[in-house]
Parts: structure tokens; sequence; C-alpha cells
């Protein structure tokens, strides 16, 4: 059956399917140190997992009575031993087995810090920035060699709770940062009750409610259609994350950022909650998205300069927004008119009309004030500007793949034609639908519709029956190496997310994944990924390792996925057996 399955795939003979599951249990000590001793359990299909342990979790929104409710016990931690040059590890498991004969000795170190994120906290990087005027400290600098450190838990962290239940509530100990709470006290953001983060959805624009602020954005501009016409959305500087978490159960997709700042752990907060998001600024570098991705952007009070920078910000938005999308943006300079306001205003109104954005709708209430514009779905109005400023990019400043580490762009890039530029489906038909960015080209529509028929084989014969993974428990997924979404196709029944990762030294097919109607980003797995330590449920890596471990050191690629899934998460890999072997004792030393 796998050997049917895998056929269509095209695999060399001496590929071969090797799916390895693991599940990561991090045994808490009452200090923050990791001690290697020598008992372990493994399983290539699952190991006693913290959704094993008893616990006290809620069920629904907090009450007085769940608020009181006693703790759940804390889980023992692995340690890192203070003296790690004292302390190493000898594996020599299954001397039976010639396969996978292990032998291996890591002197693994504690990480400093339970929060650490190795290319946003290179201090030393940071202190050397010649300017920060424009959120360059705020931007990626990756240190080098990257550290092989682990990341130790916060003390007495507890198993996340469960989806639905984490977007309304998280267990404090587990992002114990309580700073939001006194700067937000007045908007309503996140507040803390008994041994929780409670998060009302409220906001800074929200001041009757995320869910009242987006109905109202629907009744203001009717044809946005929230998920029929509108399907992934982008919001910019998201605080809390309780605007895209809302849209959630208007089958929307957002993908939130902000950048870690003095606005403690914002992001931290919205993926504990089990929301999409991530860790972005706007400042010299394109975002990690493609060009024409996202329906909706929306910004609300979210602290950007849009007409900045020779008004780059404003223009990094145009390029990732579809043709005929929209841009909401809810902000005091709408709806206030003192001479500052006015000011700000009459900027903005000047540099959207030079990109030919539209005005379509605009409110003026001190409640909910914003207005939305609208992104041309042609070039015509580029053409007939008397001042063309900004100008039209040239072809080589907007080829595909180049939004890593790349400057923000000075010009509009043109726009798409027809059938390309179209809007894709309404949805759910825009997922199994061919993507806008595959109409013109017949061999990658094929291998579209056999990556599609693939996944859905591999999901519901092996993934889900087949490997012991508890997919009751999982929530926030991401994929290594997404290629055209297949995998998140496959999953999208499934009460769960799916951050698409798209390598920057392969094939560009992230624009078919926003055409899907699914969320994804582009990274280099050779260095450290934009989030917070334990922020996924499970990994999924599908023939990525070999080729990564031509120009990667695996030791700090395994690092970095330990670094990312939650304790008692998993990683699935399916690549060769030689790679596996490869794998498999750097694991086990970390006691997968």
């Amino acid at each position: 059956m796998i050997k049917n399955i895998f056929q269509s795939r095209k695999l060399s003979g001496l590929c071969v399917l090797s799916i390895l599951l693991v599940s990561v249990t991090i045994l808490l000590l009452t200090n923050d140190t990791i001690d290697l001793f020598p008992y372990f359990s493994l399983s290539y299909l699952r190991r006693s997992s913290l959704s094993d342990i008893p616990t006290s979790t809620p069920i629904s929104s907090p009450t007085n009575d769940s608020l009181s409710s006693p703790r759940e016990p804390p889980v023992n931690q692995t340690r890192v031993d203070d003296h790690p040059s004292d302390q190493g590890l000898e594996l020599d498991w299954l001397k039976d087995d010639k396969e996978w004969n292990v032998s291996l000795k890591i002197d693994w170190r504690r990480c400093e810090s339970p929060d650490y994120i190795p290319c946003l906290d290179n201090t030393k990087a940071i202190k050397k920035l010649k300017s920060k005027r424009n959120m360059e400290h705020r931007e990626r600098h990756c240190p080098e060699p990257a550290p092989k450190c682990l990341v130790p838990l916060p003390q007495r962290y507890k198993v996340p709770l469960p989806w639905p239940q984490s977007r309304d509530m998280i267990w404090y100990d587990n992002v114990p940062h309580p700073k939001l709470v006194e700067y937000k006290k007045d908007q309503n953001w996140v507040r803390k009750s008994g041994p929780f983060f409670v998060f009302p959805g409220g906001g800074t624009q929200f001041k009757d409610g995320v869910i009242h602020y987006i109905n109202f954005i629907q009744k203001t501009l009717p044809v946005l259609e929230w998920g029929k016409k509108v399907r992934v959305v982008l919001d910019v500087g998201c605080g809390v994350a309780s605007f895209g978490g809302t849209l959630l159960d208007k089958n929307v997709i957002t993908m939130s950022f902000a950048p870690k700042d003095e606005h403690e752990a914002q992001i931290q907060f919205a993926l504990e909650r089990g929301i999409p998001a991530t860790l972005a600024v706007i400042g010299t570098q394109k975002l990690p998205f493609p060009d024409n991705a996202y329906d909706v952007i929306h910004c609300a009070r979210c602290r950007v300069h849009w007409h900045g920078y020779g008004g780059r910000p404003l223009l990094e938005l145009n390029r990732v927004l579809r043709p005929g999308g929209f841009f909401v943006w809810s902000a005091t300079p709408v709806y206030q008119h003192d001479e500052g306001h006015r000011n700000v205003w009459k900027t903005m109104e000047s540099l959207t009309t030079s990109m030919c954005w539209k005005v379509v709708a605009r409110t003026r209430f001190t409640k909910v004030g914003f207005v939305i514009y609208q992104k041309p779905n042609s070039d015509s109005c580029y053409e007939s500007r008397k001042n063309k400023d900004p100008p039209l990019c040239i072809e080589e400043e907007t080829k595909k793949n180049s939004s890593w580490y790349t400057p923000l762009l000075t010009c509009l890039p043109k726009l798409p034609v027809s059938p390309i530029g179209k809007w894709p489906s309404g949805w759910p038909e825009r997922l199994t639908d061919t993507p806008v960015s595959l109409l013109r080209e017949q061999r990658s529509e094929e291998s579209f519709r056999e990556d599609t028929k693939l996944w859905s084989g591999v999901m519901s014969n092996i993934y889900l029956y087949s490997l012991a993974i508890n997919w009751t428990r999982i929530h926030n997924v991401m994929d290594m190496n997404a290629g055209y979404g297949g995998f998140a196709t496959a999953l999208i029944n499934k009460p769960l997310w799916v951050m698409n990762v798209i390598p920057v030294e392969g094939e560009d097919t992230l624009s078919t994944i926003f055409d899907r109607g699914l969320i994804g980003i582009y990274h280099d797995w050779c260095e450290s990924f934009n989030t917070y330590p334990r922020s996924y449920d499970l990994l999924h890596s599908s023939f990525l390792l070999t080729s990564l471990s031509q120009r990667c050191d695996l030791m700090e690629v395994v690092v970095e996925i330990d670094r990312i899934v939650r304790p008692g998460g998993y990683l699935v890999v399916q690549d060769t057996a030689e790679m596996l072997k490869k794998l498999n004792p750097i694991l086990l030393s970390l006691r997968w």
C-alpha cells in the first residue's frame, strides 16, 4: 500500500520511505537545568507525552469555580548540567540491529533564557548597528555559528490548554510575562485571573469587543464576505491576536505578526492560545511573503508609520496585497481632527492616491473608526498617472522567491495579467481549484494535482491512523517543506492550522499556497525560525533534511526543531534511510 502511494512521486530507487515519529517528553525537576541521566524510553511511534498526565484543564471559558480549581501538577523537566564539560551521554542502542547501531556522545548545554530566539536575541550584533531608526534592531541578526544549546522550560510549565479553550485562557506559568496586563489594562487585551491569563477579546480599537468590530467591518463593506471571498488575512502589529483568533470562527485564517519589542510576549501569547502568528517587523527588509498573497491586510493602531521611510512600509503592504485586495486601517488619523492627525491623514491620502489605491469605505466614529482602501487589479491606473512616483518596478526587482533578506521596494510591482491576476475562487472551492498562479503552467498544474492526491492518500492511510499520534492534542502544526500545501490540505477538516514553510533554496510555491487559501512563509532552515520556543505541537519534514544537510549542520537543525516543538509534541520525518540513520542518534541524545 505504501509503495503504491509513493510511486506517483517518482522517487529514486535509492530513496526509500521512512517515517520516524518521535515524541519528546521533558521530565521536569524543580530547577531549570538538564541532567542527562541514563534512563530512557524509546519508541519510533510514540513516547509518553505530557498529555497523559492528569490535568485540571477547564473545559469552558473561565468562571469563578474554574479559576479557583487546583493547579495541574508540574511536569518534571529534563536538565542540562551546570558543568556540561564534565557530563556526556553515552548511547549504545540496538546493538543487534546493524542498521541502527548507535553510539553517540554529545555535551549539551543550557540556553540562558526559556524564551531564547537566536536570530532576534543576538545582542552582540544589535549593539553594533549604526542605526535603529527604521527598526533595524527588530530584524533578524543570526549568530554565527548557530548556538547548540537546549532551551529550558519555564518553572512550573504545564500542558497547554486544548483548543478552543486556549483561545480564551492560557496557563500563566507557561508565559509568565504580566507586563501587558498593566500596560493595556484599559483596553482589555489580557488580564490575570488566578493561575490563568484570560483574553476577553478587547483591543486598542475594539471598544465594544473584537466580535462587534469584525461584524462592523463586514457591515460597512459587505463585499468583503468573511470566509467566502476573503480567506487569508494579514494582521499587522496584532497584539495578542484576538482579531485573527476570532476570524477563525468565520473560516478566515490570519497571519498575525508583530516584532519582539516592549509589548512583552504578545506573539508568544498568540501561539500559546493556538492562533497563527509569527515574529516580524516592517523595517528595512521585505516581509517573508510572496507578492500578491493576502486578500485583506488589517492594521488597528499597529504603530507603523506608513508614510515614513519614503513610504516604503506602505509600498510593502501593496506588494503582498492581492490585486483587488483591501487594506483596513483603524487608527486615530481616520476620525480625529486636530492638526497633527489631519497632517497624517493628508500624507496618507497623497501616498495612497499615488499608488492608485481608492477609498471604498470610511467610518468616523470614535468607537470604531477605520478606512478601507482597495488595491487596483490592473496597471491601467499606474500608466495614467501624471506624476509616476513611485515608479513601476523593473522585472529584476520583483522576481520570485526574492523576499528573504531583501531591501524594501521603492517602486510598484507590475500587476499580473489575467488569468493569473484574477481573484481566486470562493472558499472552500479555492482549496482544490487550480491556483491562479498555475493557470499558465500546465506541467505545474499536473504536479499540483498529483501532489494533492498523494497527500490525501498518505494522510488517510498512514498519518491519521497508523502513527499513534494523538491528534486531539494537535493544533499548531508546521510543514517544514510544504511544496504545494498538500499536507495542510489533507488536514483541512481537523481543528488545527498549518504554517506552510517554503525553504528559500527550493522551488518557490508559496504563491500557490496562498492561492489555495492557506498561509505560509519563506525560511532558510540553516538559520533559526522567527518564533518562540514551545510554539508547535507537530513538525513535519518531507524529504527536506537530505538536501539541507548538504549545506547546513544537521545538529543545528535538530536543535532548532527541539526548540520549536512543545514538550509532548511530535516530529514526523519522511526521508531516506541513510538520513534517518544520521538523525536517529541526535534525537535519542535529546531524549526524543
